[in-house]
C-alpha cells in the first residue's frame, strides 16, 4: 500500500556494494577521489575513452541478463551487428519473460532469413531463472554480456562481468543511488584496465542527426554555450494490475518503473536520456550542485508505487552557469523532447523525435539544419560496439554514463528532500536503495517522499 508518511530514505551500510575490493580497486579509489575534488574545484570534460586490446576473430558468444522488451531488442541488434555472433545463454527472474524473449529473438532471426539454429543456441540448460541467474550467464563461456535487467541490480551485474573478463553492453541507468554509481565508476576503471568494452545504452549518442547537430554546436557555430534547457515531457507509463498469484515483490517488479528502488524514478529511468543530452551540450561538464522541484499531481493507485510524476531541476556549474531540465509523466498534456541550447553567437533546437535540428544566429536567422535521414540509433550503437571489439579498440563510455546517472540521481534526491544536493555529497552519500535480501516474497515498504521532511542521506 502506498503511504505518504514522511519516512527518511533508507540509510544502509556500504557493505553490499562495498568499494575498493576488486583487482582494480586501487585505481578506482584514486579516480573516485579525483571526481569528488573536481566537482568542487572545476568541472571536467570526459570523452568516451577507448582502450587498445586484442582484435577478436571467430564466433562471439553472447549472453543476456534481463529479458524484457529492451533486452530482447538489444539481443536482436547484437545478432544483426555482427554475422558471427551467437546467443548462447539467457537469464531472467521470471520464466515467462525469458521464454517470450527467446521466441521473439528466433522470430526476428527468421524474418532476417538467418539460420536460427546456428544464431540462437539456448537450450533449457542455459536458461537461468531467479535473482542469481545472472551469475550463471556471466560465469559461462560467453564473450559479451548484455545487461538489461532492473537498474537496481546493474552495479552487481557489472562488477561480476568485469571480474570475469566479459565485454559489456549495459542499459541505462547504471544504478539508482550514489553507492551503486560509485561501484560502477570502479567497474568502469576495471574494464578499462582489462581492455574490455563497457558501452552504456545512451542511444541518442549514436543517433546520426544528434551527432551531427552536437558536432556543429560544440564546434562553436553558436559560440560558447552559456545555457541549456532539456526536457522529457510525456504520458504516464503503463501499469500492470495486481494478480492474485503475485507476491508483493513480484507485483513491484512487474511494475518496476513505478518504484524508486527498482527504477530510480522517471528522471533517472526515462528522462535520463535528456539529462545525458544536457551534459552533451555542456561538453560533459560535471555540475557542482542542483536544486530540483518535484511531486505527484496525477498519480494514484498501488501500481503507481512511490515515484513522482514531475521534476524541474536547476543545475549549477563552476563559474555560475546554470542549466535546466524538466520532465513530466502526466496524461493529457503536450509532449516534448527538445533540447534548447543557447550560445554567445546564437541558439540551437535539437528535437530527435522528428528529427528537427536547427542552429540560428543572434538575429534568429537559420545558419544550419540537419537534412539527412538518420538510421536506427539502437542498431548503430551495437554496430559500433561490435566493430570496436573486433578491432581491439573496445568502446568504454561507462564512466561518462555513470556521471550522467549521478547527475539524474542527484536531481531526484534534491526533489525528494527539498534540499540543495552537491556533487561532493553524491561522492560521499551512503544512500543504498537495494534490499539486503532479494526473494519473491516481501517487498520494500512503499513511501512517497515529502520535500522538506524526507531526510537527505
Amino acid at each position: 500500500m502506498t503511504s505518504t508518511s514522511p519516512t527518511p530514505q533508507t540509510d544502509t551500510s556500504l557493505s553490499r556494494r562495498s568499494l575498493i575490493q576488486s583487482a582494480g580497486g586501487l585505481l578506482a579509489a584514486t579516480a573516485l577521489a579525483g571526481y569528488a575534488s573536481a566537482a568542487v574545484k572545476a568541472p571536467v570534460s570526459v570523452a568516451a575513452p577507448t582502450v587498445t586490446g586484442k582484435p577478436m576473430k571467430g564466433t562471439l558468444k553472447l549472453g543476456i541478463v534481463g529479458c524484457g522488451g529492451r533486452g530482447t531488442g538489444a539481443i536482436v541488434q547484437a545478432l544483426r551487428a555482427d554475422p558471427d555472433t551467437v546467443l548462447v545463454a539467457m537469464a531472467d527472474v521470471f520464466p515467462d519473460r525469458l521464454e517470450s524473449s527467446l521466441a521473439a529473438v528466433k522470430e526476428a532471426m527468421t524474418e532476417d532469413k538467418q539460420d536460427v539454429e546456428k544464431r540462437v543456441q539456448v537450450p533449457e540448460s542455459r536458461r537461468y531463472l531467479g535473482f542469481d541467474g545472472y551469475k550463471k550467464v556471466i560465469d559461462s563461456d560467453i564473450d559479451v554480456v548484455l545487461l538489461t535487467s532492473y537498474p537496481a541490480f546493474r552495479p552487481d551485474h557489472l562488477r561480476m562481468a568485469a571480474e570475469h573478463g566479459k565485454h559489456v553492453f549495459a542499459e541505462k541507468p547504471l544504478s539508482v543511488d550514489p553507492v551503486g554509481l560509485r561501484s560502477v565508476l570502479e567497474t568502469a576503471a576495471m574494464l578499462r584496465q582489462k581492455g574490455l568494452a563497457g558501452m552504456v545504452g545512451f542511444c541518442w549518442r549514436y543517433h546520426d542527426a544528434m551527432r551531427e547537430g552536437y558536432k556543429h554546436i560544440l564546434g562553436g557555430e553558436i559560440g560558447d554555450v552559456v545555457n541549456v534547457y532539456t526536457n522529457y515531457l510525456t504520458s504516464t507509463l503503463s501499469k500492470r494490475p495486481r494478480q492474485a498469484e503475485w507476491s508483493d515483490m513480484e507485483f513491484q517488479m512487474r511494475n518496476w518503473w513505478h518504484f524508486c528502488w527498482l527504477s530510480g524514478d522517471h528522471i533517472v529511468e526515462q528522462s535520463i536520456h535528456s539529462v545525458d543530452r544536457l551534459r552533451w551540450a555542456t561538453n560533459d561538464r560535471i555540475p557542482v550542485s542542483v536544486n530540483c522541484l518535484g511531486g505527484r499531481a496525477a498519480r494514484n493507485g498501488p501500481e503507481h508505487g512511490d515515484v513522482f510524476d514531475h521534476f524541474s531541476a536547476v543545475y549549477e556549474y563552476a563559474g555560475g552557469m546554470k542549466c535546466f531540465h524538466g520532465t513530466r509523466q502526466i496524461d493529457g498534456c503536450p509532449n516534448d523532447n527538445t533540447d534548447y541550447v543557447y550560445g554567445t553567437k546564437g541558439h540551437a533546437t535539437v528535437d530527435g523525435w522528428k528529427p528537427k535540428i536547427e542552429l540560428f544566429d543572434l538575429d534568429n536567422k537559420l545558419i544550419w539544419k540537419y537534412e539527412g535521414k538518420p538510421r536506427d540509433m539502437y542498431q548503430c550503437e551495437h554496430n559500433e560496439l561490435f566493430a570496436s571489439i573486433r578491432a581491439g579498440n573496445p568502446i568504454n563510455d561507462m564512466e561518462r554514463g555513470a556521471q550522467s546517472a549521478m547527475t539524474a540521481v542527484m536531481g531526484r534526491m534534491s526533489a525528494y528532500t527539498g534540499q540543495t544536493v552537491t556533487w561532493d555529497h553524491m561522492m560521499k552519500s551512503k544512500l543504498d536503495l537495494l534490499p539486503k535480501d532479494l526473494a519473491l516474497g516481501a517487498a520494500p515498504e512503499v513511501t512517497v517522499a515529502i520535500p522538506g521532511q524526507t531526510k537527505l542521506i
